[in-house]
Protein backbone atom coordinates (compact mmCIF):
# COMPACT_ATOMS: atom_id res chain seq x y z
CA UNK A 1 0.00 0.00 0.00
CA UNK A 2 1.19 3.22 -0.73
CA UNK A 3 1.54 6.24 1.38
CA UNK A 4 -0.54 8.34 -0.88
CA UNK A 5 -3.99 8.97 0.23
CA UNK A 6 -6.53 7.48 -1.98
CA UNK A 7 -9.11 9.81 -3.44
CA UNK A 8 -12.39 9.32 -1.85
CA UNK A 9 -15.32 8.77 -3.96
CA UNK A 10 -16.32 11.92 -5.63
CA UNK A 11 -19.57 13.03 -4.14
CA UNK A 12 -21.13 16.22 -5.27
CA UNK A 13 -21.08 18.81 -2.56
CA UNK A 14 -24.34 20.53 -1.79
CA UNK A 15 -24.18 24.27 -2.33
CA UNK A 16 -26.74 26.81 -1.19
CA UNK A 17 -27.59 29.72 -3.43
CA UNK A 18 -27.99 32.78 -1.18
CA UNK A 19 -29.70 34.77 -3.88
CA UNK A 20 -32.73 32.53 -4.00
CA UNK A 21 -35.57 33.00 -1.52
CA UNK A 22 -35.91 30.45 1.19
CA UNK A 23 -38.67 29.44 3.47
CA UNK A 24 -36.99 31.32 6.31
CA UNK A 25 -38.93 34.53 7.05
CA UNK A 26 -37.06 37.74 6.29
CA UNK A 27 -36.91 39.41 9.70
CA UNK A 28 -35.73 42.71 8.25
CA UNK A 29 -38.61 42.88 5.79
CA UNK A 30 -41.16 42.26 8.54
CA UNK A 31 -39.61 44.92 10.76
CA UNK A 32 -39.47 47.33 7.83
CA UNK A 33 -43.16 46.74 7.01
CA UNK A 34 -44.16 47.34 10.64
CA UNK A 35 -42.04 50.49 10.75
CA UNK A 36 -43.58 51.76 7.52
CA UNK A 37 -47.08 51.17 8.84
CA UNK A 38 -46.21 53.15 11.96
CA UNK A 39 -44.69 55.95 9.92
CA UNK A 40 -47.68 56.06 7.57
CA UNK A 41 -50.08 56.15 10.52
CA UNK A 42 -48.08 58.96 12.19
CA UNK A 43 -47.91 60.86 8.90
CA UNK A 44 -51.67 60.59 8.49
CA UNK A 45 -52.22 61.78 12.08
CA UNK A 46 -49.97 64.82 11.56
CA UNK A 47 -51.62 65.59 8.23
CA UNK A 48 -55.03 65.44 9.92
CA UNK A 49 -53.80 67.76 12.69
CA UNK A 50 -52.43 70.19 10.10
CA UNK A 51 -55.74 70.22 8.20
CA UNK A 52 -57.66 70.82 11.42
CA UNK A 53 -55.31 73.62 12.47
CA UNK A 54 -55.62 75.26 9.05
CA UNK A 55 -59.41 75.01 9.22
CA UNK A 56 -59.42 76.50 12.73
CA UNK A 57 -57.21 79.38 11.59
CA UNK A 58 -59.57 80.06 8.68
CA UNK A 59 -62.53 80.08 11.08
CA UNK A 60 -60.72 82.47 13.44
CA UNK A 61 -59.89 84.75 10.49
CA UNK A 62 -63.53 84.76 9.34
CA UNK A 63 -64.81 85.47 12.88
CA UNK A 64 -62.33 88.33 13.30
CA UNK A 65 -63.31 89.81 9.93
CA UNK A 66 -67.00 89.59 10.87
CA UNK A 67 -66.33 91.30 14.23
CA UNK A 68 -64.36 94.08 12.54
CA UNK A 69 -67.17 94.53 10.03
CA UNK A 70 -69.79 94.67 12.81
CA UNK A 71 -67.68 97.14 14.78
CA UNK A 72 -67.26 99.32 11.73
CA UNK A 73 -70.98 99.27 10.92
CA UNK A 74 -72.20 99.96 14.43
CA UNK A 75 -69.38 102.14 15.79
CA UNK A 76 -71.31 105.29 14.99
CA UNK A 77 -74.56 104.06 16.57
CA UNK A 78 -74.05 105.92 19.87
CA UNK A 79 -72.97 109.07 18.05
CA UNK A 80 -76.00 108.83 15.76
CA UNK A 81 -78.34 108.43 18.74
CA UNK A 82 -76.86 111.52 20.37
CA UNK A 83 -77.20 113.50 17.15
CA UNK A 84 -80.90 112.63 16.90
CA UNK A 85 -81.56 114.97 19.84
CA UNK A 86 -79.82 117.82 18.02
CA UNK A 87 -81.89 117.08 14.92
CA UNK A 88 -85.10 117.06 16.98
CA UNK A 89 -84.31 120.51 18.40
CA UNK A 90 -83.60 121.89 14.93
CA UNK A 91 -86.91 120.47 13.68
CA UNK A 92 -88.73 122.18 16.57
CA UNK A 93 -87.00 125.46 15.69
CA UNK A 94 -88.28 125.22 12.12
CA UNK A 95 -91.85 124.78 13.35
CA UNK A 96 -91.68 127.71 15.80
CA UNK A 97 -94.38 130.35 15.30
CA UNK A 98 -93.36 133.41 13.31
CA UNK A 99 -92.79 136.70 15.04
CA UNK A 100 -90.97 135.27 18.03
CA UNK A 101 -87.39 135.74 16.82
CA UNK A 102 -85.93 136.06 20.30
CA UNK A 103 -87.20 132.62 21.33
CA UNK A 104 -86.03 131.21 17.99
CA UNK A 105 -82.51 132.59 18.50
CA UNK A 106 -82.37 131.22 22.04
CA UNK A 107 -83.51 127.80 20.78
CA UNK A 108 -80.86 127.80 18.05
CA UNK A 109 -78.19 128.83 20.59
CA UNK A 110 -79.25 125.99 22.89
CA UNK A 111 -79.15 123.57 19.95
CA UNK A 112 -75.64 124.76 19.04
CA UNK A 113 -74.55 124.18 22.65
CA UNK A 114 -76.11 120.71 22.59
CA UNK A 115 -74.27 119.99 19.32
CA UNK A 116 -70.92 121.07 20.82
CA UNK A 117 -71.54 118.92 23.91
CA UNK A 118 -72.41 115.90 21.78
CA UNK A 119 -69.36 116.36 19.59
CA UNK A 120 -66.99 116.73 22.55
CA UNK A 121 -68.52 113.65 24.23
CA UNK A 122 -67.40 111.69 21.16
CA UNK A 123 -63.88 113.13 21.05
CA UNK A 124 -64.56 115.81 18.44
CA UNK A 125 -63.09 119.20 19.31
CA UNK A 126 -63.12 122.55 17.55
CA UNK A 127 -59.72 123.85 16.49
CA UNK A 128 -59.30 127.13 18.34
CA UNK A 129 -58.05 129.87 16.03
CA UNK A 130 -58.16 133.64 16.41
CA UNK A 131 -56.83 136.64 14.55
CA UNK A 132 -53.08 136.97 14.95
CA UNK A 133 -52.41 133.23 15.37
CA UNK A 134 -49.63 131.87 13.21
CA UNK A 135 -50.82 129.81 10.25
CA UNK A 136 -50.41 126.12 11.12
CA UNK A 137 -50.60 124.10 7.89
CA UNK A 138 -51.39 120.97 9.91
CA UNK A 139 -54.58 122.57 11.29
CA UNK A 140 -55.41 125.48 8.99
CA UNK A 141 -56.12 125.83 5.30
CA UNK A 142 -55.52 129.31 3.88
CA UNK A 143 -58.28 130.16 1.42
CA UNK A 144 -57.18 133.72 0.67
CA UNK A 145 -54.74 136.49 1.59
CA UNK A 146 -55.54 140.08 2.42
CA UNK A 147 -53.12 142.97 2.77
CA UNK A 148 -53.13 144.27 6.35
CA UNK A 149 -50.84 145.71 8.98
CA UNK A 150 -53.12 144.62 11.85
CA UNK A 151 -51.38 141.22 12.18
CA UNK A 152 -47.98 139.98 11.01
CA UNK A 153 -47.70 138.71 7.45
CA UNK A 154 -48.59 135.00 7.28
CA UNK A 155 -50.77 135.17 10.40
CA UNK A 156 -54.48 134.39 10.51
CA UNK A 157 -56.73 137.39 9.95
CA UNK A 158 -60.11 135.66 10.08
CA UNK A 159 -61.63 132.20 10.33
CA UNK A 160 -64.10 131.43 7.54
CA UNK A 161 -65.07 127.91 8.65
CA UNK A 162 -64.29 126.06 11.88
CA UNK A 163 -61.97 123.07 11.83
CA UNK A 164 -62.26 119.95 13.95
CA UNK A 165 -60.13 117.17 15.38
CA UNK A 166 -61.30 113.76 16.51
CA UNK A 167 -59.32 112.29 19.39
CA UNK A 168 -56.39 114.53 18.47
CA UNK A 169 -56.41 113.66 14.75
CA UNK A 170 -57.41 116.24 12.14
CA UNK A 171 -60.96 115.75 10.94
CA UNK A 172 -61.31 118.99 8.97
CA UNK A 173 -58.89 121.94 8.81
CA UNK A 174 -60.00 125.44 9.73
CA UNK A 175 -60.55 127.59 6.64
CA UNK A 176 -58.76 130.89 7.28
CA UNK A 177 -57.83 134.17 5.65
CA UNK A 178 -54.13 134.99 6.01
CA UNK A 179 -52.43 138.40 6.19
CA UNK A 180 -49.93 139.56 3.65
CA UNK A 181 -47.75 142.62 3.96
CA UNK A 182 -49.17 145.90 2.67
CA UNK A 183 -47.15 147.22 -0.23
CA UNK A 184 -46.05 150.78 0.27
Amino acid sequence: MSDKPQPQSQMPEETVDVTEPHDVPNVFAIAEDAGMETLIRERDEWRDKAYRAAAEMENVRKRAAAEVNDSRQFAVSKFAQDMLGVGDNLARALTAPEGNEKALREGIAMTATQLQTTLSRHGIAIIAVKAGDALNPELHQAVSEVPTNDVPAGAVVQEIQAGFTINGRLLRPSMVVVAKAVEA
